[in-house]
């Protein structure tokens, strides 16, 4: 499954990327298409209940059609990141973005309170992203085979014969290639903002050469500190909102796609 990538620029240091499956697109559409051919024609041809509860079924698939394959996508902006999952959506400024590594799914490790490791992380997994270890390692396994030499050979092997001279190997497979790329450029983002955010504390440290005296001696001048601490490095790092913490909210269009097509098929089964 490949992955595309979509850029925009609004300003010339903004720019803003949706990673999604243009698989899964495709089967949105082709299930919108086979979902209003069959609504046209119970519509010109039903006339009985069975008609209109298969209807209210082919409605009710295309909520799970919208949420499944049509919802989930990355939107890696200026500010942070945002995982949009099928019923859920997870937000996060880049400084809470610890890592991004890939296991059946793209996984965002966050942590955005790093004075209390653990305290506040979590791992959250994308659904716009899949990444098959079995088909890498196979696809490995075939490149390696084909790098080496071939049994009959007179003095070079029998594959560089065949190709002039030169050893061929299977094509990486695009869709792992494609999700392995699309997790550096996530990392190279989330590296840099957490490198902006040391530099800011740091300014912040130096400008306020006293904060760590308050610290050790005075426990009301501490979270004085810690709050107006905060608040420079917020004001140093710009509006960019990269030190938002992880916002994780239900998506109601996605409930609504879900629910008003079950109580339909409800309404229509009892009648």
């Amino acid at each position: 499954m490949a992955v595309r990538q979509q850029g925009k620029r609004g300003r010339a240091d903004s720019t803003v990327q949706t990673f999604r499956s243009p698989t899964a697109l495709v089967v949105w559409v082709v299930w919108l298409l086979f979902a209003a051919a069959n609504w046209v024609d119970l519509a010109v041809q039903g006339r009985d209940h069975i008609s209109v509860v298969a209807a209210a079924l082919l409605l009710l698939a295309t909520g799970f059609a919208y949420v499944t394959a049509q919802r989930p996508r990355i939107i890696a902006d200026e500010a942070g990141l945002t995982v949009r999952n099928p019923l859920r959506d997870h937000r996060i400024g880049w400084a809470g973005v610890t890592k991004v590594d890939l296991a059946d799914l793209l996984r965002v490790h966050c942590d955005w309170a790093p004075g209390s490791p653990g305290k506040h992380a979590k791992v959250i997994s994308s659904w716009a992203v899949h990444y098959s270890r079995r088909r890498q390692l196979s696809v490995e396994a075939k490149a390696r085979r084909g790098s080496r030499p071939g049994r009959l050979s007179f003095g070079v092997s029998g594959r560089s014969m065949l190709d002039g001279g030169m050893t061929t190997s299977p094509p990486a497979s695009t869709a792992e290639a494609e999700a392995e790329k699309i997790v550096r450029l996530l990392n190279e983002r989330a590296t840099a903002a957490q490198a902006e955010t040391v530099w800011a504390t740091s300014t912040v440290q130096i400008a306020d050469p006293n904060a760590t005296h308050d610290h050790a001696t005075n426990g009301s001048s501490t979270n004085g500190s810690s709050t107006n601490g905060s608040g420079e490095v917020a004001a140093i790092l710009g509006p960019t909102g990269w030190l938002e913490p992880l916002k994780s909210t239900w998506s109601g269009k996605a409930l609504a796609a879900i629910l008003i097509p079950a109580l339909i098929l409800l309404i229509v089964c009892l009648l």
